[in-house]
């Protein structure tokens, strides 16, 4: 069975159409359980999301910030494997219909096995993985295996990456380009969103592929100004907030869909 890779970029395509940017949500799968994560997914595109991206809790979330690295331990806990992952895509995919990404570290894809990892990830109706530390010289195995399975490639770039190493990495990859960058604390809020819109730019003069932006984004307005440069708006951390913050899993759903009806307004408005 074929990945969903197209569907990817049908969904890209036509938020570029209605001359918006997509809202791309993430949470980690197993978080709060497995069949908790399924719904909060589904909560979030219900909401508004385009796109999800459901990750694959790792002991050692060294790109992840706190609230990240809490819902991953609360996973691990929970005795999460990459079968639970896997159905997690299934099951969200299934139930709304919408392109999901998996994202994680690729260590336990390649203890998993590349192949078989891409093989399981199609079957699901995944649509991609994002594999923020796989070298691009390493990552030709899995490349060919994703592309045999119809799996989009997303690769991450920084405001760090060279123009050169930029044309390298967005070759390599498919689907969209991960532009990754920190909203920084209080006070450097906006050379830090600067250098994302500097580093898309940089990266759309390399590549034809759709760049979203990861950016601490957390609510509407300033989904508002990413999605004014950006192709797409990344959403992780406020949606696990909601979750880590609800008194109970209905009140936490609800936060969840609440939050990205107001991104989809702001990913909208386009500031």
């Amino acid at each position: 069975m074929a990945g969903n890779i197209e569907l990817l970029g049908s969904v890209l395509a036509a938020a570029r159409a209605e001359n918006r940017a997509a809202l791309v949500g993430y949470l980690p799968a197993g978080f709060p359980t497995v069949d908790d994560g399924v719904r909060a997914l589904t909560a979030m595109l219900d909401g508004g999301c385009d796109i999800v991206e459901v990750g694959l809790p790792h002991s050692d979330p060294v790109l992840d910030g706190p609230v990240i690295q809490t819902a991953d331990d609360i996973a691990l806990r929970g005795g999460i494997k990459i079968v639970d992952v896997i159905r997690t895509v299934k099951e969200a995919h299934e139930i709304t219909g919408a392109p999901v990404l998996c994202m994680t570290y690729w260590n336990p894809v390649d203890a998993y096995g590349p192949e078989r990892f891409a093989a399981d990830l199609a079957a699901a109706g995944g649509a991609g993985c994002i594999l923020p530390d796989l070298p691009v010289e390493e990552s030709e195995a899995w490349r060919k295996a994703a592309e045999r399975h119809g799996l989009a490639t997303v690769f991450v770039v920084a405001p760090s990456s060279r123009d050169e190493r930029l044309a390298k990495i967005t070759a390599a990859g498919s689907g969209f380009v991960y532009a990754a960058s920190l909203m920084g604390v209080t006070g450097t809020r906006e050379s830090v969103g600067n250098e994302a819109q500097d580093l898309v730019r940089r990266t759309r003069a390399v590549t034809e592929l759709p760049v979203c932006v990861g950016l601490g984004v957390s609510n509407a307005s300033q989904a508002a100004e990413v999605a004014a440069f950006a192709d797409g708006v990344i959403v992780g951390s406020a949606f696990v907030k909601r979750l880590l913050d609800a008194p109970d899993l209905e009140t936490g759903l609800a936060a969840v869909r609440a939050l990205a009806g107001e991104l989809a307004e702001g990913v909208r408005k386009r500031a």
